[in-house]
C-alpha cells in the first residue's frame, strides 16, 4: 500500500471515528516521526486528533471517558483527546498539546480549531516545557545511546528534545516540530556533518539497527545537559494563567458543537 492511499485510508477512518462515536474532529495531525521530519520507509502513521461531544455530553453527572484509542498496528496508531481534557491540558502548558498544533501534517482541522489556535501559544510555559523536553532527552540517552554499543536511531530521540530546549531558551516558544528547523536554528556547526549523514541512513533504511557510538555527538550531548541543566534550575517558576479565556473558548465551541 503507497502512502497516498494509507492517507486516503486515515481520511475514511477519521469520518468513521465520527460517526460511531457521534463526534466531531477539530484537529487531527501526523504526531511522531513523519512529523518530525525523519521517518524511515516502515514509519508506522502517528494520528492524532482533538475532538467534541454534544453539549450533553458534559453534563453528565457519571465520570466519562476523554480518550479515543481507535487502531493500534504497523501501520496506524491512531488515538484522540477530547476538547476538554486537550483544553485542560493546555493551561497546565503540556507540551503535546502544541506539538499537535504546530505539526506540519495536517489531515483534518475546523473553524473552530482556529479559536483555540488563537489564544494557545498565551498558555506556552518556558520552564515547563525545557523541564518535559530535558527530561525525555536524559531517559532515552541513558536508556538506550550511553554505551559503546548504541541504538544509532535513538540519536535524534534525545537531540530533537535537547534542540526543543535549546529553542526555548534563547525564544521563549513553543518548539517547531520539524527536527531540520531545531537543527538549523540550534545545532553547533560542526555537528552537522555526523548528523546529516545518520539522517541519511535512517530516511532511507528500514532499521538503523545498533553501532559503535558516535563519540562527537556524546560528548555534545553531555555539555548540553550541563547547560540545560543549570538554566532550568536559574528559570524562576512562572505563573499559571488565568481559566477565564480557557472557559470562554470552551463554551464557544460547545454552541458551535
Amino acid at each position: 500500500m503507497d502512502e497516498k492511499e494509507i492517507i486516503s485510508r486515515i481520511q475514511q477512518k477519521l469520518t468513521e471515528i465520527e460517526e460511531k462515536g457521534d463526534i466531531k474532529i477539530l484537529h487531527c495531525v501526523e504526531s511522531g516521526s513523519r512529523s518530525w521530519g525523519f521517518a524511515s520507509p516502515d514509519s508506522d502513521f502517528d494520528v492524532r486528533f482533538i475532538y467534541i461531544r454534544k453539549p450533553e455530553f458534559y453534563l453528565k453527572l457519571g465520570k466519562t471517558r476523554d480518550v479515543i484509542e481507535w487502531e493500534l498496528n504497523d501501520i496506524y496508531d491512531i488515538n484522540g483527546w477530547d476538547i476538554q481534557k486537550a483544553l485542560r491540558l493546555l493551561h497546565n502548558s503540556n507540551p503535546t498539546v502544541f506539538e499537535w498544533n504546530h505539526s506540519p501534517i495536517v489531515y483534518r482541522t475546523s473553524e473552530n480549531w482556529e479559536k483555540v489556535r488563537e489564544i494557545i501559544n498565551d498558555y506556552f510555559l518556558s520552564r515547563t516545557g525545557m523541564n518535559h523536553y530535558l527530561s525525555t532527552a536524559r531517559h532515552n540517552y541513558k536508556e538506550y545511546i550511553k554505551g559503546d554499543e548504541v541504538k544509532l536511531k535513538k540519536y535524534f530521540y534525545v537531540l530533537r528534545p535537547i534542540l526543543a530546549c535549546r529553542w526555548i531558551m534563547d525564544r521563549g516558544t513553543p518548539p517547531p516540530m520539524l527536527f531540520s528547523e531545531l537543527m538549523n536554528a540550534e545545532l553547533d556547526e560542526n555537528l552537522f556533518d555526523p548528523v546529516n549523514k545518520l539522517l541519511e541512513i535512517k530516511m532511507r533504511t528500514s532499521e538503523l539497527g545498533t553501532g559503535k557510538r558516535i563519540d562527537v555527538i556524546n560528548e555534545y550531548i553531555e555539555k548540553q545537559f550541563e547547560i540545560l541543566k543549570e538554566k532550568l534550575d536559574s528559570m524562576e517558576r512562572e505563573e499559571q494563567k488565568s481559566w477565564e479565556k480557557l472557559d470562554e473558548l470552551f463554551l464557544s465551541l460547545l454552541k458551535n458543537a
